[in-house]
């Protein structure tokens, strides 16, 4: 279900200059073939990629070829990536610091940004300790959920066609 969130609000920010964190390697890999299954030009950055594959999939999303960069916290830090206008926490980090850092990619240099986490109620502890780190409180942004089970299936389709890539791929 929460890729159908997710779907959901890429289609209300076409074009924008998004950065998608998850917590684990595989799920920036998944996510990413799932994603230009329907249509959208995504790829994947991780710690389990070379070097050259990590920089050849920033300078891809740099020259805007791609739109969606889908990362874990490895693209958090010490990144300079300009123009980013969304950051999105599909998976909530676990330490507050790592919010700020994620966060952090977007409105740089003055430039004004956004940023969406989705946060189930497993999450919402850490969603309420990253607020009292911030001082503030993020305001909620619910959408209607017929609008989103519409997105269900065919998001499921794509998903499965996803994984059986990475299974033939071996990973």
């Amino acid at each position: 279900m929460p890729d159908c969130y997710l779907v959901h609000v890429l289609n209300e920010l076409p074009g924008s200059m998004t950065m998608i964190f998850v917590w684990t390697c595989e799920s920036t890999r998944l996510l990413a073939l799932t994603l230009r299954n329907l249509g959208f030009k995504a790829l994947s950055i991780s710690g389990q990629m070379s070097q050259d594959k990590r920089l050849g999939a920033l300078n891809k999303f740099k020259a805007k070829e791609f739109n969606i960069l889908i990362c874990t916290d490895v693209a958090s830090r010490g990144l300079d990536i300009q123009g980013v206008d969304v950051v999105m926490n599909y998976d909530i980090p676990m330490n507050s610091k790592d919010y700020v850092h994620r966060v952090g990619r977007t409105a740089r240099a003055g430039q004004s940004g956004y940023a969406v986490s989705f946060v189930n109620q497993y999450e919402s502890l850490w969603f309420k300790m990253i607020e009292a780190l911030l001082g503030k409180e993020i305001p909620v942004r619910t959408a209607d959920a017929d609008e989103i089970l519409i997105l269900r299936e065919h998001i499921s389709d794509s998903k499965r066609i996803a994984l059986m890539k990475l299974k033939e791929d071996g990973g």
